[in-house]
């Protein structure tokens, strides 16, 4: 841990004391760890003034009082999408306290929150919550041998407008994805561009765009066919085919055509055989 900068008025009275019976300026720096210079402009302020208290600062007297400040931060910390003008506008209805939004924000750096923007995260029910951590702890234990005949495909889109991003949360250093942190959205929101395509440890397919609606027929027809068959026959007869519950994967027709003997997907869903 680095020397602190500052004392408390005990610890400058105690300090002196120490210089006045011979302590070394080090070794009463050590005592008190903190730097030995902070020790010397002590004695110096000492000898100079009589006084062992820091002088007044000369800049701005603050206009909240702490018991106003933990108020800026608990609206912060509950409310992690409010602007500073907003909590400004709070502070004032409860407390009769009339700030700047630049008072906010520096109450807030000070508490080590700093407006950043949200990480951008899929809406989840609680359903999927538990299906996602049943999927984890069923597959926490494997090799990677298993994981080694997992083919991963999935389709993604692209958006061609994307939001500016104005918007901004309060959070400390590590909160970067707290659920609180994070801002909710629907995807593909204006012109979007979407493809297909798989990826394994020992493969990858190709890229395949795919132009308009993926429905059941087009997923069978133009990529599992072409695409899927090959690449499970390739990484081996224990080949598993690891996709998402979207609606053209789980279509009559796809399961129709993959209804005979064969692996079954990560999410223990019925998926393209080989």
């Amino acid at each position: 841990m680095p020397p602190r900068r500052k004392l408390s008025d005990l610890d400058r009275g105690r300090a002196i004391g120490w210089l006045q019976d011979g302590v070394a300026a080090r070794q009463v720096a050590q005592r008190l760890a903190v730097a030995p210079s902070v020790i010397i402009r002590l004695k110096q302020r000492f000898h100079a003034t009589g006084r062992v208290q820091e002088r007044q600062g000369s800049g701005r007297p603050r206009v909240t009082t702490q018991r106003e400040d933990r108020f800026i931060q608990r609206q912060a910390m509950q409310q992690r999408m409010a602007t500073a003008n907003n909590i400004r506008q709070r502070l004032q209805a409860t407390t009769n306290t009339v700030v700047s939004g630049q008072t906010i924000r520096n109450c807030l750096h000070n508490f080590g929150l700093r407006a950043r923007r949200p990480v951008r995260g899929t809406t989840l029910t609680a359903n999927h919550r538990a299906a996602r951590r049943a999927w984890c702890t069923q597959h926490v234990r494997w090799q990677r041998q298993q994981w080694a005949q997992v083919l991963f495909t999935d389709e993604s889109r692209f958006c061609l407008e994307p939001a500016d991003g104005r918007i901004r949360v309060w959070r400390r250093r590590g909160e970067r994805f707290a659920e609180r942190a994070v801002l909710e959205r629907q995807r593909f929101g204006g012109g979007s561009v979407m493809v297909w395509g798989g990826i394994s440890t020992r493969l990858r397919t190709p890229l395949y765009h795919v132009v308009g609606n993926l429905t059941g027929v087009r997923y069978q027809n133009e990529i599992l066919q072409p695409l899927v068959v090959s690449a499970l026959q390739a990484i081996g007869p224990r080949a598993i085919l690891q996709d998402d519950n979207a609606p053209p994967h789980r279509s009559a027709a796809v399961n129709t055509s993959s209804s005979r003997p064969g692996s079954t997907g990560c999410c223990g869903q019925p998926t393209a055989r080989t």
